[in-house]
């Protein structure tokens, strides 16, 4: 009986120890099997923001100009210390921890510096991006400054944004804000993916700024696919099957055709009278790590959350399965490959969609279409006659000749057999 008095009590600690809600976790370390298939998609490679990569050794250089940046923020916002931005912190730290999905051993201290300094750094980076300040050691480095971008982006590497918000608002450094801070951010990154598909000019109020989660949330938040594209998503969430599509090289023998289309937001993709209209796609070295967070960021946020990236990615993946498929939608313009071979270009979209998990309704509607459209006989039998006959000028013309020659027999056999009758 003393026994189970000792362990009701042991149980009973744990009950009354203050567990954050899970629902109050934005910022996720990547899972295990998703990083196992490329590690360094997820890694900074030069600055730790945030816990989970502060003071590794390969990224303490970042931190003498973590420091030059918040004194130059401290000369815009002509204020002498750091006296008002520690106390904002210290106001945030409590949601600041359970922002993180990891449990963190930072003294409060330490945690409130670590925000204040890396906060602080982004909200400078961010302005001087803007205004591309070239006598600036950071934005004279071509290679630096891109890889400075990219690390912000990354799952792992992020701030809550609340902070970003509380600090701008104490540094009085943005006239308006509420609309200024996300356009500058949005500014800076909308090249990172092709299309105009990013929502250049969100206004948010200042409560729903300290909703945003981060850097990363904030940029997959606003790049979404058309309204159009956005019912048909919902809908077929709803009640869609999920199936899926042949390669592309695959349907092109079945006789659908490809274009290109550009202008046009990264997701819209369309299927009308036998042809798939695919955005233009441009493969560079930060391609792969730009979805991959965005991905993993899906993966982890809200089981009802979209996944639109997801299902893009996982739609382009059954469009290739070999070079020979990345070779069909290069010469069709719809993949831009600024990579090399179209092996690794091949390799990278079968990985992307390794270990992920995925509805595919964001293109239901064009998968049945086109599998219906491939089912269709005349379909398949003008195909079959196009790859076997008309695939080079020679079989042209020797069906051509083929079908004059048998009407030259019939109309000549027509004769005959009306001059015996006569």
């Amino acid at each position: 009986m003393a026994n189970e008095d000792s362990v009701t009590m042991r149980i009973n600690e744990k009950f009354a120890d203050k567990f954050p809600v899970f629902s109050d976790h934005c910022i996720f370390k990547v899972p295990k099997q998703l990083r196992s298939v490329n590690e360094e998609a997820y890694e900074p490679q030069l600055i730790a923001i945030g816990p989970y990569h502060h003071g590794k050794d390969h990224l303490l250089a970042m931190e003498d100009h973590k420091i030059r940046y918040l004194q130059s923020l401290l000369q815009r916002s002509a204020q002498k210390d750091v006296s008002r931005y520690v106390q904002t912190i210290r106001n945030l730290e409590k949601r600041a921890r359970k922002s993180y999905a990891e449990p963190l051993s930072f003294e409060h201290d330490e945690f409130v510096e670590m925000m204040l300094i890396d906060g602080c750094f982004i909200i400078e980076f961010i302005h001087k991006m803007v205004e591309f300040d070239v006598q600036d050691p950071i934005m004279g480095s071509g290679h630096m400054h891109v890889r400075l971008m990219l690390d912000l982006l990354l799952l792992e590497n992020q701030l809550p944004f609340f902070i970003l918000w509380e600090l701008l608002r104490t540094s009085n450094v943005i006239s308006n804000p509420e609309i200024n801070f996300t356009r500058l951010i949005l500014k800076a990154y909308k090249h990172y993916l092709s299309g105009p598909g990013c929502d250049m000019s969100p206004v948010y109020t200042s409560a729903e700024m300290m909703q945003i989660k981060s850097i990363l949330g904030l940029i997959h938040d606003n790049w979404q696919p058309s309204l159009e594209r956005t019912e048909v998503y919902k809908k077929m969430r709803e009640t869609k099957k999920p199936s899926s599509t042949r390669c592309a090289t695959e349907l092109k023998e079945a006789g659908i055709k490809f274009k290109s289309v550009e202008g046009r937001n990264l997701f819209d993709i369309k299927f009308e009278k036998g042809k798939i209209e695919i955005p233009k796609i441009e493969i560079t070295d930060i391609t792969e790590c730009v979805l991959r967070n965005l991905i993993a960021y899906e993966q982890l946020t809200s089981f009802t959350s979209p996944k639109y990236f997801t299902d893009y990615m996982i739609f382009m993946d059954s469009l290739i399965n070999s070079k020979k498929d990345v070779e069909l939608l290069c010469r069709k313009g719809i993949i831009d490959n600024w990579k090399g071979d179209d092996e690794t270009i091949a390799i990278i979209f079968n990985k992307l969609g390794e270990h992920v998990f995925c509805e595919s309704a964001l293109y239901a509607d064009i998968v049945n279409n086109v599998n219906d459209h491939c089912k269709k006989r005349r379909n398949l039998w003008m195909a079959k006659l196009k790859h076997h006959y008309f695939q080079c000028p020679w079989s042209s013309m020797s069906v051509v000749a083929a079908i004059i020659l048998l009407l030259l027999t019939l109309i000549e056999t027509g004769y005959s057999v009306l001059s015996y009758y006569k």
